[in-house]
């Protein structure tokens, strides 16, 4: 039982062939203890079984404070066991939906405050010497910085840090979508979070258009799987009157991964901008933005980058959009792509001019409005610096394995009951590289809300979506094989109980 033989053969788009024995715990224990990234796992906050139920939980300490000092802020700090007991830690499977705190998140945040308190507005241009921040106005680019490899940017240049998820996709589509007469449409996927869903209407609408007219929805087959030869034809169906092509990274719904530097390619020699939602793909899977040619991309970083609730969200353009030159007119001015402009898009060189001609940054940065929260900033700032120490092969190298072990013991439930009518189905694509950390279960009518109760009642922590899907995601960074053992043990209970 070699971890490094399974993740092989998993990036090859091969599922491996666990034996027998892999129905153990002991199984499961010994693939832990090959982990290369066990050491997170104490990296982070997570829910015991015991706070889930506290109305007024024990504040929990970080694990170093500024300075390097350590912080109590309790009398009682998490516990680090992982049993039974109601002192456990969870059994948390919702990193897509929020991911685990980061103890990191508390030092920063400190960070912040002691020098928003100590010299109160040169914090701006200032970083105090024994501060892991950098001055507040340089903290979007600091993690962007961090945020290039998690994307696959060629460069800072080609990721900005602002906003929210959504209000990135209406600031991008205001400069990427320029319907005319010829091309108006947008190719969507049939079922995108209602968010994008909302968005791409009201963008329509935005330019007088009928979104019954312009907004192309990719039909999935019944199995709810959308190939990738369904999306071309989509394409070459309405390449002539297409502006714009804008699909999730990964489809949140089912889990299913798409091809994204085919698909890209394929849209573009047809002279089709794309745009990615990469919500539930950023910090899951690898990405290489720049090298497959993607227009622009948005993305959270709550989910699989932790930074917690409504965090702070993230956006790259394509270098090719972002240049900024002086006119060629010799009249004073620039060229640059149209977009809404704000004060902080302004180039950091005449920001402080207060000048009224808009002069934008270069690159991605170019598309700021105003200066971001620095309390935001600061938690995103420790999540990243986590995740720069174990690194996206590494992440997804464990994720691919992880859910190929869960994959092939709920697929054991399902061999053991040999019912007419089978109590679940996996929707998520079997094919390894055609998902991340996640499988969606849907779940026979009528069975949701129960399987849901037995589960929280047993300490497991993970998402359903009505009417009958459970999405189950097994983080890389915070979650073990034990912890896809037990879930599966409560989940064939709480089954047999329904």
């Amino acid at each position: 039982m070699d971890m490094n033989h399974f993740t092989n053969h998993l990036r090859q788009g091969k599922t491996p062939a666990f034996s027998l024995g892999a129905k153990t715990l002991k199984f499961a224990q010994d693939l832990d203890r090959q982990d290369e990234l066990a050491e997170f796992r104490d990296q982070f906050n997570l829910p015991t079984r015991a706070s889930l139920k506290q109305k007024s939980p024990k504040p929990q300490p970080a694990s170093n404070g500024v300075n390097g000092h350590h912080h109590t802020n309790g009398d009682h700090p998490q516990s680090s066991g992982d049993g039974d007991g109601d002192d456990a830690r969870s059994i948390y499977f919702v990193g897509n939906s929020l991911g685990a705190q980061p103890k990191l998140v508390r030092e920063h945040l400190d960070a912040h405050l002691n020098t928003w308190a100590n010299i109160g507005v040169n914090g701006h241009f200032t970083a105090l010497d024994d501060s892991p921040l950098v001055s507040w106005q340089d903290m979007a680019e600091d993690c962007a910085r961090k945020s290039v490899d998690i994307v696959g940017a060629s460069s800072t240049s080609e990721v900005i840090i602002m906003n929210t998820l959504t209000a990135n996709l209406h600031l991008l589509m205001a400069s990427f979508y320029r319907p005319n007469q010829q091309r108006h449409k947008i190719i969507l996927e049939w079922r995108p979070f209602p968010s994008d869903w909302y968005a791409i209407q009201t963008q329509i609408q935005w330019h007088g258009l009928d979104p019954s007219t312009s907004m192309v929805e990719i039909q999935p087959s019944p199995s709810l799987y959308l190939s990738t030869q369904t999306i071309l034809s989509t394409i070459d169906a309405h390449a002539d009157s297409t502006a714009l092509l804008l699909l999730p990274g990964i489809q949140y719904y089912t889990g299913q991964l798409f091809d994204i530097p085919l698909i890209t390619c394929y849209a573009r020699e047809r002279g089709i901008v794309v745009g990615w939602d990469l919500a539930h793909a950023a910090g899951n899977v690898e990405l290489q933005l720049h090298d497959w040619d993607v227009d622009f991309a948005v993305w959270c970083t709550y989910k699989y980058l932790n930074a917690g609730p409504g965090a702070i969200a993230g956006a790259f353009v394509h270098e090719r959009h972002g240049t900024v030159a002086p006119n060629p007119d010799g009249e004073g001015g620039f060229s640059y792509r149209h977009r809404l402009a704000g004060w902080y898009g302004c180039d950091k060189k005449v920001r402080f001019n207060m000048d009224k001609d808009f002069q934008p940054t270069p690159g991605a940065a170019g598309f700021q409005l105003s200066n971001p929260s620095v309390v935001d900033l600061a938690s995103l700032s420790a999540a990243l610096e986590v995740f720069g120490k174990a690194g996206m092969k590494r992440l997804r190298s464990k994720g691919l394995v992880l859910t190929a072990y869960l994959e092939w013991l709920l697929e054991g439930i399902l061999d053991e009951d040999g019912k007419e009518d089978e109590d679940f189905r996996i929707i998520t694509p079997r094919n390894p590289m055609e998902r991340g950390s996640q499988l969606s279960l849907l779940l026979r009518p009528g069975l949701l809300e129960k399987v849901r109760r037995m589960l929280v009642e047993n300490g497991v922590v993970c998402d359903a979506r009505k009417p009958d899907v459970i999405r189950v995601a097994p983080v890389p960074m915070y979650c073990r094989f034990e912890d896809a053992w037990r879930f599966v043990q409560i989940l064939r209970s709480a089954l047999r109980e329904t």
